[in-house]
């Protein structure tokens, strides 16, 4: 499939600008064909105008309309066949494998939102009926639900170049709220983005959706960005990457005139913690276990354990070396850039010179390969020197042993926000550290037992944000059907007669969601 190397807005392509860049094979950091125009201002201005005038149709759509588009989003994308793929694999050194199943799951949580859609509950309606006798003072009529908040902008992110970049969660779970996407793709996959970005664009002509309802703009400076970010018709923002980056969007965010709600996903360590039962039962299949968690993905998930606790015994010392072990005979891998792998021994050789940190375990690399380390220090060193437990992104993770449980819940009270925490233990150890858990469900958005953090499940119930400086707003989620909230707000209809009212507030409940009713959530109609 021919690459124009442009902006897609709305349903023509645009290349205004006079700045290019190109995308690089991630292995060996050869340019590909063609070269890509940077979108100018006033390209994003055109586009985020157009999802302006789009939003005022698409808003209006039914829940069937938008879930027959998200529907065949998902076909579109399924068909582009091998030529995604192949692209993606150039642009970012994933196996064919992980890019195969990273595309189903990007038409999967498509389709999931179109089911949401249907079934319609989502919009959280509820509805006080007037008490016009009451005393003292008669209640109107009161309905109240979850409306569009207009045109948004996303920012695609660089580990998951299909399911967290243009058609990923932030993009599904904004359009089934009905909000038209400006999406700013990730310049390390120009190519990828593009290839998605037009069959968005074909489902939305297929399904008759207004022009404008999606757009794609390009380019590999901040700029591009900042000024979709700085748009005065821009309503919310959603963003995957860097602390850095999510900061710097965020603070731009609440310095306008409007300021509007950034939903950033920015880095976490996901601390692992390791209890004394559960180490002399099953320490060696943990160790392995651990190191696979670490270096899955050449460590580049949101989720990879980047640090790991346990109490100084011999048996954690078993653990410690398995586990070494294991991480130390892990097969080096291309990272997605050759900046990031830069960043990666630059943090690697930052965490090295803190303290006592000494290295356990390395594996040997390649030029141009991430080699696996494992580090280790102790809980004084590591609660005086907080840095240590800053994201290093990459196959690496810093192991802290504490000498009593006092020190234990002192690494834990002093954790920062991360998406996971994880603790392994027997029946008896999860009883007598239960205060453990009480401290780490308030560091986290999902709190792991027994399990690793690396695989995120695509549902209702998952939880993928958490306190800050995991995420810029802990209430919300990027992965999940609870992801569509993040893009409407409530409007209260006070007073309205029946044939006004959205469907959703209609006394028949044509669309035979659940509502609450005078306190009570049911689908029936209101008498």
């Amino acid at each position: 499939m021919q690459l124009t190397g442009g902006q897609l807005i709305g349903s023509h392509k645009s290349r205004q600008g006079n700045k290019t860049f190109t995308g690089y094979r991630a292995e060996t950091g050869k340019s590909l064909e063609p070269d890509f125009t940077e979108a100018t201002s006033d390209e994003v201005d055109q586009a985020v105008r157009l999802a302006a005038r789009a939003a005022k149709i698409y808003s209006q759509t039914t829940p069937e309309n938008r879930a027959t588009f998200l529907d065949r989003i998902a076909d579109e994308i399924l068909s582009l066949g091998d030529a995604l793929i192949s692209r993606c694999m150039q642009e970012t050194a994933l196996p064919e494998a992980r890019l195969t199943g990273e595309r189903g799951r990007t038409a999967g949580q498509l389709k999931l939102f179109a089911t949401v859609l249907r079934e319609g509950s989502w919009v959280e309606a509820r509805i006080d009926t007037a008490l016009p006798d009451r005393q003292p003072l008669p209640r109107p009529d009161l309905r109240r639900m979850l409306i569009p908040l207009g045109p948004v902008g996303v920012f695609g992110a660089s580990n998951f170049p299909l399911a967290f970049s243009v058609a990923g969660g932030d993009t599904a779970s904004a359009l089934a709220a009905g909000c038209p996407v400006v999406f700013k793709g990730h310049p390390a996959h120009p190519g990828t983005s593009e290839l998605v970005g037009a069959a968005i664009i074909r489902a939305a002509q297929a399904t008759g959706m207004p022009e404008g309802v999606f757009s794609l703009v390009q380019g590999g400076s901040v700029e591009v960005g900042m000024a979709l970010v700085n748009h005065p018709l821009i309503k919310a923002i959603g963003f995957t990457g860097s602390f850095r980056g999510g900061k710097a969007i965020f603070e731009a965010a609440n310095r306008r005139e409007e300021p509007v709600p950034v939903y950033a996903e920015m880095g976490s360590t996901n601390p692992v913690f390791v209890l004394p039962g559960i180490i002399r039962e099953k320490g060696a299949s943990l160790a392995n276990a651990l190191a696979a968690s670490v270096t899955l993905g050449v460590g580049q998930f949101c989720t990879n354990p980047g640090l790991f606790v346990a109490l100084h015994d011999e048996h954690t010392e078993e653990f410690i070396s398995q586990a070494g072990k294991a991480l130390a005979a892990t097969v080096p891998g291309a990272m997605l850039t050759g900046p990031m792998l830069k960043a990666y021994r630059e943090g690697i050789a930052k965490l090295t010179a803190i303290g006592n940190t000494q290295v356990v375990a390395q594996a040997d690399a390649s030029d141009g390969k991430a080699g696996a380390v494992m580090l280790r220090t102790d809980a004084r060193q590591f609660v005086e020197n907080p840095e240590l437990a800053e994201e290093v992104f990459g196959p690496s993770t810093v192991g802290i042993v504490a000498h009593s449980p006092e020190e234990l819940m002192t690494i834990a009270n002093g954790l920062k926000g991360h998406l996971t925490a994880t603790v392994h233990g027997t029946e008896e150890d999860l009883r007598e550290y239960k205060p453990l858990l009480d401290v780490l469900g308030q560091k986290v958005g999902r709190l792991i037992i027994n399990a690793f953090p690396t695989g995120v499940e695509v549902g209702y119930a998952m939880q993928h944000g958490g306190p800050y400086p995991a995420t810029t707003d802990s209430r919300t989620t990027s992965v999940g059907t609870a992801a569509i909230s993040r893009w409407a707000r409530p409007l209260c209809y006070q007073g309205f007669p029946d044939d006004l009212l959205p469907e959703a507030l209609k006394n028949g409940n044509p669309l035979g969601i659940w509502r609450m009713v005078n306190g009570e959530w049911t689908q029936s109609a209101v008498a």
